[in-house]
């Protein structure tokens, strides 16, 4: 299935549109083995999600097929100097520990800047290591913008990318880099499809910091009752519709929720039909921007 899920709601309270906080351990439990029945093949996490890792490898079914990804540790600004490459290697063995696995599928740069400083050449010498090891399959990165892919695949040699995709953010599709990356032979894992949750919630209800672009989200939700599309129909039909995925990572917060997402019955969206509806404004499109 192309579907994969994001943990880090198991590990910090995470998503706009959630209430309720992070998701309860037991909780965790039953959407993995939720998951693991219906073929969902990718679990996605990072160093940095809080507990998300230790919580995982509590409750990840001992015979599985999830590929899991995780990512590195952010630099910080006294690891210039150099230490930060060799510090990859030890953070990734304290997150094989945690998850309880022997190897995983892929590691990601966390933040493509620290790839592209002074000590990414050192940086991706330690992540060819670990795969050299056999203790993971692909590396990679995980990127904002098409300067970044453009920046990144001048310099390194990377196997896995997981980016932004959304019916609202269609940056990466209109400038032609889903296409290249695809074209390079590269694995495009999809984040952000639904915004935290912003494109499923009614209008009225977003946070007055998306006040600006209520009546574009209105006029969106208008175009979805002339389909006859629920808002999860449109989000999901629109991100598993784009060839160049290979596959979207979503998150949920219980098993209800992606029992919710299992059911739907999927039609076809039409990708031309919702370039309307594509925004522009990082300040909108990029959470790690929003004013709580």
């Amino acid at each position: 299935m192309k579907l994969g899920l994001g943990t880090v709601q198991f590990g910090l309270d995470y998503g706009v549109s959630n209430s309720a906080g992070r998701t309860p351990e037991a909780e965790v439990g039953r959407i993995l083995q939720l998951a693991a029945g219906n073929r969902i093949c990718v679990l996605d996490t990072a160093a940095g999600y809080g507990e998300s890792e230790e919580v995982l490898g509590r409750n990840i079914p001992a015979q599985h097929s999830f590929a899991i990804v995780t990512k590195t540790p952010a630099m910080g600004v006294d690891e210039v100097g150099g230490k930060y490459a060799e510090r990859v290697g030890e953070s990734f063995r304290k997150s094989l520990s945690r998850l309880g696995q022997k190897k995983l599928y892929g590691i990601l740069v966390h933040r493509a800047e620290d790839l592209l400083s002074a000590q990414g050449e050192r940086l991706m010498e330690a992540l060819l290591e670990i795969k050299q090891q056999g203790l993971v399959e692909k590396v990679g990165v995980s990127v904002y913008n098409a300067a970044q892919i453009d920046a990144i695949l001048e310099r390194f040699p990377i196997e896995l990318v997981q980016l932004p995709v959304s019916v609202l953010d269609q940056r990466l599709i209109a400038s032609g880099h889903l296409a290249k990356l695809k074209r390079a032979g590269i694995e495009v894992h999809a984040r952000s499809v639904f915004l935290q949750g912003l494109l499923l919630m009614s209008p009225d209800a977003i946070p007055a910091y998306f006040a600006t672009i209520r009546g574009h989200l209105a006029g969106y939700r208008a175009q979805l009752e002339d389909l006859g599309l629920t808002p999860l129909q449109a989000a999901l039909g629109f991100v598993l519709g784009l060839p160049e995925l290979g596959h979207v990572i979503l998150g949920v917060n219980s098993a209800a929720q992606l029992q919710e997402v299992l059911a739907v019955q999927m039609g076809q969206v039409d990708a031309h039909s919702m370039a309307r509806f594509a925004l522009t404004d990082p300040a909108v499109l990029d959470p790690s921007r929003w004013r709580r």
